[in-house]
């Protein structure tokens, strides 16, 4: 008689396996990881048989990732990547509000401004944080639990599938705060929704909907989060059925505006968020992963993200090189004009301003710096 596959894995498995893991023990504020037993489709847990969540855990700033989380992240997608046990990974963040806004603005503002040589190495650890997102061995799922933007939509186009709790807004900040989205997004863009809409996206910097995220291509789900009388219903800032307005254009997932906007507003406070749905769509994605041969999967996740990856090695280097040399100019001054404004203020410099200096021939100095801040 054949053996079962309990005795076969007594049997014949490594006595002393090697860890391949590059560090032990390591812990960095602002990130936590977790192994959580894997789930059958019915919701039994798997014995032996794990998930990996790694989470951003900077709630008071939104989830922004500092560079110590940054560390974090390419330890521990390079542990989850070896680990035998591990199924997928699962990339969120704590709360409702924010899976990421990006890079720690503070940071930014207060040390890297100014100082394009810190600002290079810190891009070479940014950058080997999403070179590990796209060679994991594992699939990688971003649980998105709030807004998407920034650094950290560039951070969820690098995971290979997302799932959304609808309330949460997606996109783009590089010009409107100093900078060009060049950690991933003008390479991830364009191969996941097209030359015309990555250009309204990276250029307009226009917040939109995970509905309008979901039709765009760029995540594969939404669920709703918000709770009335114990209800669960869509976001109400979003068009959520499909329509044609009085110019002809079908309009689904844009955000309403007015008197609807005014009251969907009031609608989102008079309820509570609740992410239970959220957690069983990643969950039940999990299951299907769970059950299909590993190297196969491994195999054809690493196919199917080639042409992100090819894009983004083709460019890194040259982000890295720019963006460095940026933070002596607009992005010193995109940065502490964010970090420093208020929301009486506002937290963008005079652009108008800039551009009839630039219009001049006035180069860039402190005092340009300065008389462009909020005041």
């Amino acid at each position: 008689m054949p053996k079962d596959t309990a005795t076969v894995i007594e049997e014949t498995q490594l006595q002393n396996p090697i860890d391949h893991s590059l560090v032990e023990n390591w812990d960095f504020p602002g990130l936590d990881y977790e192994k959580r037993p894997a789930k059958l489709p019915n919701g039994e847990e798997v014995e032996g048989v794990y998930n990996v969540w790694i989470t951003l855990n900077n709630p008071t700033q939104y989830n922004s990732y500092t560079t110590e989380m940054v560390k974090g992240m390419i330890l521990a997608f390079r542990e989850a990547s070896n680990a035998r046990d591990v199924n997928a990974v699962v990339l969120t963040a704590v709360g409702d509000k924010a899976f990421c806004t990006g890079g720690n603005v503070k940071e930014y503002a207060e040390y890297y401004a100014g100082n394009h040589q810190e600002y290079r190495q810190y891009m070479r650890l940014f950058n080997d944080m999403v070179t590990g997102m796209l060679t994991c061995d594992k699939p990688v799922i971003c649980r998105v639990n709030g807004m998407r933007v920034g650094g950290g939509q560039e951070m969820g186009m690098a995971c290979d599938y997302s799932i959304a709790q609808d309330l949460a807004n997606f996109g783009q900040a590089g010009p409107k705060h100093g900078s060009s989205p060049i950690g991933g997004a003008t390479d991830f863009l364009p191969v996941m929704i097209g030359c015309e809409q990555a250009m309204v996206s990276g250029t307009l910097c226009e917040p939109f909907s995970a509905h309008k995220a979901a039709r765009l291509g760029i995540i594969m789900d939404t669920v709703p989060a918000l709770k009335i009388d114990g209800e669960f219903v869509a976001n109400p800032m979003a068009i959520t059925e499909e329509y044609t307005d009085k110019y002809g254009r079908i309009i689904h997932g844009e955000f309403k505006t007015g008197d609807d906007a005014k009251a969907a507003r009031e609608l989102i406070k008079s309820g509570e968020i609740d992410l239970s749905m959220l957690d069983e769509a990643v969950e039940a994605l999990c299951a299907k992963l769970l059950l299909t041969f590993p190297e196969c999967m491994t195999k054809t996740v690493e196919q199917l993200r080639k042409p992100k990856l090819d894009v983004w090695h083709l460019r890194k280097e040259d982000h890295r090189a720019w963006l460095a040399l940026n933070m002596m100019t607009e992005a010193r001054a995109g940065f502490r004009a964010f970090n420093e404004g208020t929301k009486e203020t506002g937290r963008e410099v005079d652009f108008v301003a800039l551009r009839q200096a630039i219009g001049k021939g006035v180069p860039w100095t402190d005092d340009l710096t300065e008389s462009l801040m909020p005041k």
